[in-house]
C-alpha cells in the first residue's frame, strides 16, 4: 500500500479541532449563542476536514502524521486509512447533528453547567478522532483512556446520587478493565514482537511465525475484555447504569464516542494487530463470534423486559454492539463486511432512537413505554422517525440494518456455522419483540386513564431537525449503501 505524507499534517489540524473548539466553548462559557456557535463550527469544520481525506484513502494510500516517539516501536502516530474513515466519518457528521439537537435538549430542559457540559462533549469527540486516526496501540490505549475521563463529567451531569452512582460505575468499570487487561497486554505484545504498529493489511498481524501460540491466545482475550466499551458480557453493567446523564450524552454514548470507540478498538486489534491468518491458525473467530452470540441474546431478552424506554435502548445497544465483534470473528468476507458497515449503520439509527426518546422526555415529560399510548398521534414526526430507526435495528429493508442482517447472514452460510445464523435469526425476532410494541403503543395504543396530552406537541425544531436528518440518513444508507461499504471493500482488499 502506497504511504503519502504530503498532506499528511492535516491529520493533526483534524484531531486539534476538537480540542481548538473545548477551549473557545470554555473562553466563551458566559454567551450560549456564542458558545454553542463555536461548537457548531468547530463540527462542520471536522467534518469537512475529515471527508476532504476520503478521495487519498480511497485511492489506496494511507496518510501518516508522527508526532513523537517514546521507545523504539512505540510512538504517537496518527493514521487515516480505510477502516479509520469509517469511524472518522461517523463521529464528525454525528457530532455536527448532536450539537444542534443538544443545544434545543439544554436549553428547553434548562440545564445547568451548559458549558463543561459543551466542552466535554467536544473533548469526548477529541478522543474519538484520536482513537479513529490511531496508527499504533499505544495511540490507541492512549485516546481510549481519553474518552473515558471526558466523557465522566458528562454522565455525572445531574450531579445528584443517583448520577455519581452511575458514573462511578461507568469510570470503575472502564478504567479497571483497561489496566487489569490491556495496558499488560500492551506491554507484552511490545515484549513480543518489539513494536504496537498496526499490521499493513488484515491478513498477517503483527505475530512472528514461532511465537508462543497460548500467549497469543492470552492477548487476544484480555484486548477482547480490556477494551470494555464494547458493551460485551460481562463487562456490560457500566452501560445501563449511564443511563442517568442527559439523553445527548446517552446518544454521544451510544452512537459515537463510548461505544463505538470500544468496538472500533476492539476490531481494529483483531484484524490489525492478531490478524485473519492468526486467528484462523489459533482457531480464535468462531469460539469469539459464539461468546459474543451470547450477549446478542441475552441483552435482547433483559431488554423486553425494560419499561423505561432509555434502559431498553441501552440494552438494545449492548446487543447490537455484538454484531459488529460477531461479523468480524465469522473472519468471512461478508461476516468482516456485514461488522464493519454496522459500525455506521448503528450509529445513526441509534442516535435516532436516543433523539426521539429525549424528544419525547422534553415535549410530554414521559420515561416509561407504558406511559406512552396514543402519543405517537400527537408526536407522529417524533414516533415515525422511531419506528423508522427501529426497523433499521431489526434488520427490515430498506433501512440500514438490513446491509448489516443480509451481510452476517450471508457470513455465517460462509463460515458454515449454522448455530450463528441460529442466533441471528432469533436476535431479529426478539428485536422485534422490544421494539415493534413502542411504535404500536404509541399509534394504537389508548392513553392513559385521565390523559388528555392537552398542550404536548412536538419537541422545538432544534431537536426535531436533527431527529429526521439522522433517521433520513438511515434509510439513505439502506438505499445507498455503496458509499460506506466502499470502505469496507478497501479494508477486506
Amino acid at each position: 500500500m502506497d504511504i503519502t505524507t504530503v498532506s499528511s499534517v492535516k491529520l493533526l489540524i483534524t484531531l486539534l479541532v476538537p480540542l481548538i473548539g473545548t477551549l473557545g466553548v470554555m473562553f466563551m462559557g458566559k454567551n450560549e449563542n456564542i458558545r454553542e456557535g463555536i461548537s457548531s463550527v468547530a463540527s462542520i469544520i471536522l467534518f469537512l476536514l475529515v471527508a476532504s481525506m476520503i478521495p487519498t484513502v480511497l485511492s489506496g494510500k494511507t496518510l501518516i502524521f508522527h508526532m513523537f516517539s517514546i521507545l523504539p516501536g512505540v510512538s504517537v502516530t496518527l493514521r487515516a486509512d480505510a477502516m479509520s474513515m469509517i469511524f472518522a466519518l461517523v463521529a464528525s457528521s454525528l457530532w455536527t447533528i448532536a450539537v444542534f439537537y443538544s443545544m434545543g435538549y439544554m436549553r428547553a430542559h434548562h440545564e445547568h453547567a451548559q458549558t463543561r457540559f459543551n466542552a466535554c462533549f467536544a473533548l469526548a469527540i477529541f478522543g474519538a478522532i484520536g482513537v479513529a486516526f490511531s496508527d499504533n496501540l499505544f495511540t490507541l490505549y492512549l485516546f481510549y483512556e481519553i474518552v473515558s475521563i471526558c466523557t465522566y463529567p458528562l454522565v455525572a451531569h445531574h450531579q445528584d446520587t443517583e448520577g455519581y452512582n452511575g458514573a462511578r460505575k461507568y469510570i470503575i468499570y472502564l478504567t479497571t478493565t483497561a489496566k487489569a487487561f490491556l495496558l499488560p497486554a500492551l506491554i507484552l505484545i511490545y515484549v513480543l514482537t518489539g513494536t504496537l504498529d498496526f499490521a499493513p493489511n488484515i491478513s498477517t498481524g503483527i505475530f512472528p511465525p514461532d511465537v508462543n501460540k497460548s500467549l497469543v491466545i492470552m492477548l487476544y482475550i484480555f484486548c477482547l475484555f480490556g477494551f470494555a466499551k464494547n458493551g460485551v458480557m460481562p463487562f456490560h453493567h457500566w452501560l445501563p447504569g449511564a443511563m442517568v446523564a442527559p439523553t445527548p450524552v446517552s446518544a454521544l454514548l451510544h452512537a459515537v464516542a463510548v461505544v463505538k470507540v470500544g468496538v472500533f478498538c476492539t476490531t481494529r486489534v483483531m484484524l490489525y494487530v492478531f490478524g485473519v491468518d492468526t486467528m484462523h491458525a489459533l482457531n480464535l473467530g468462531i469460539p469469539t463470534a459464539y461468546f459474543v452470540g451470547f450477549t446478542v441474546i441475552m441483552a435482547s431478552v433483559l431488554a423486553l423486559s425494560k419499561n423505561n424506554l432509555k434502559e431498553r435502548l441501552a440494552y438494545s445497544t449492548i446487543s447490537q454492539l455484538s454484531y459488529i465483534i460477531m461479523g468480524v470473528a465469522l473472519l468471512t468476507p461478508a461476516g468482516i463486511d456485514g461488522g464493519l458497515i454496522h459500525i455506521v449503520n448503528h450509529a445513526f439509527s441509534k442516535i435516532t432512537l436516543f433523539f426521539c426518546a429525549g424528544a419525547i422526555y422534553i415535549a410530554a415529560h414521559k420515561k416509561d413505554i407504558s406511559d406512552m399510548g396514543g402519543l405517537g398521534k400527537t408526536m407522529p414526526f417524533t414516533f415515525g422517525a422511531f419506528a423508522v430507526a427501529s426497523l433499521s435495528m431489526i434488520g427490515a429493508p430498506p433501512v440500514a440494518g438490513f446491509i448489516t442482517k443480509w451481510n452476517l447472514l450471508v457470513g455465517s452460510i460462509q463460515a458454515h456455522q449454522i448455530g450463528i445464523l441460529l442466533i441471528l435469526i432469533a436476535s431479529t425476532m426478539l428485536n422485534v419483540g422490544y421494539f415493534a410494541p413502542v411504535t404500536i403503543k404509541a399509534f394504537f395504543g389508548k392513553r392513559p386513564d385521565g390523559e388528555t396530552y392537552q398542550g404536548i406537541k412536538e419537541a422545538p425544531l432544534s431537536m426535531l431537525i436533527p431527529i429526521l436528518i439522522a433517521c433520513t440518513i438511515s434509510v439513505l444508507l439502506g438505499i445507498f449503501p455503496n458509499f460506506m461499504m466502499q470502505f469496507v471493500k478497501v479494508v477486506t482488499g
